[in-house]
């Protein structure tokens, strides 16, 4: 799950630089929707992180850790889909 804190990290403030230095009001908001949303994947990964090293053995905690799992690459595929619409405008 680290791997995926990082990505999120690095996407969050490559997003966030973007939108700071956009000189155009809408490609700042693009830029910050985009930031925003990998600032939230970045939150829920480091709680899931945080959770399942404390908790992660209790079989409960653990199907409910894979579920969120499921449901964060469920999310990461719906804003890709997104993401090659706008490109493919």
């Amino acid at each position: 799950m680290e791997n995926q804190i990082e990505l999120c990290s690095y996407y969050y403030q490559k997003w966030k630089n973007s939108a700071l230095s956009a000189t155009a009001i809408e490609e700042a908001r693009k830029c910050f929707e985009k930031a925003f949303f990998w600032l939230e994947l970045l939150t829920v990964y480091i709680a899931l992180w945080s959770i399942e090293r404390t908790k992660g053995n209790e079989p409960e905690i653990r199907q409910k850790i894979i579920t969120a799992k499921l449901n964060l690459s469920k999310k990461l595929t719906e804003y890709a889909k997104r993401i090659l619409s706008e490109i493919q405008f």
